[in-house]
This record gives structure tokens, C-alpha cells and sequence, in this order.
């Protein structure tokens, strides 16, 4: 079966603070509220439905014993993260609204993995709330590129 296009995709996440929550999806990075129910609301992420879940005790970056980092292009990457993966136009300009702001990045941005397949500009930063955001920025031919035959 051939995967759809088209198709939204839906997370759910838990987040500590709705306020704080609010102020990162909404004022830092400029998505919009959808449906607003006592202790949840929907974003609009990039055209993708996520749906903040105030949950104190369940941190995304708490849950589990799998491991909290990853090796990335030389650097260590939180485990668990979501993102979106944008034109360049639109990651530069994502880039140049968050360093206008005290953002205290994950991954600064950058240019990872240079001249390989896997080749993307990224950048990861905290919600505040207990999760990871990344953005990337890649052609879409090479999102499910392999580094062999």
C-alpha cells in the first residue's frame, strides 16, 4: 500500500503548564489554537494537528527507561523529540524568529550531516513544558534517503 500524501499527521503530547505550553506553540513559534477543552487544546503545528495534554506527573522526558540521548552528526540529541521539516526559506526564517528571542536551543542551528545523504540544516529547542521541538530542513527526496544501495 502506498502511503498517502496528503495525510495530517496527529500527536499527542503532555505538558506540565498549559499556560507555558500556550506561550511556547503560540507566541514563540507562531502556530494557532484550535479546539480548547479543560486541560488540553489543540495547535495547529505546521498544518498538523498536535494536542497539548496538561499532565504534571507525565513529562515526556521522564517516561520510560529507554535512553535520553542519541549521537547526532557529533553531537547528542534528545531521545524523544517531534518536529516538522520545512522548506529552507521557511527553516532560515524560523531560524531568525527564535534567535530574536532567549531561546535556550537543544541543538543550536545548523547544518548537520554535510554531504551525505542524510544531509539536513536542524535545530532543537525546549517547550518548556517537558518535550523537544526540531526543526529541519531537507529536501523531500532524500527524508527516507539510505546511506547505501
Amino acid at each position: 500500500m502506498e502511503m498517502p500524501t496528503e495525510a495530517l499527521f496527529h500527536l499527542s503530547i503532555p505538558v506540565d503548564d498549559l499556560d507555558r505550553a500556550r506561550a511556547f506553540y503560540i507566541d514563540t513559534l507562531g502556530c494557532t489554537v484550535g479546539r480548547e477543552t479543560k486541560g488540553r487544546f489543540d495547535i495547529n503545528f505546521f498544518g498538523h494537528h498536535v494536542v497539548a495534554h496538561h499532565a504534571p506527573i507525565c513529562r515526556s522526558g521522564e517516561a520510560g527507561r529507554a535512553p535520553r540521548a542519541i549521537e547526532s552528526d557529533g553531537d547528542v540529541a534528545p531521545l524523544r523529540h517531534f518536529g516538522v521539516i520545512l522548506p529552507l526559506g521557511d527553516w532560515r526564517a524560523m531560524e531568525q524568529r527564535l534567535k530574536g528571542r532567549d531561546i535556550d536551543f537543544t541543538l543550536s542551528p545548523r547544518l548537520s550531516f554535510a554531504g551525505k545523504p542524510a544531509e539536513q540544516h536542524i535545530m532543537m529547542l525546549p517547550d518548556g513544558c517537558g518535550n523537544v521541538v526540531e526543526f529541519k530542513s531537507q529536501p523531500p527526496e532524500r527524508v527516507f534517503a539510505t546511506d547505501g544501495p
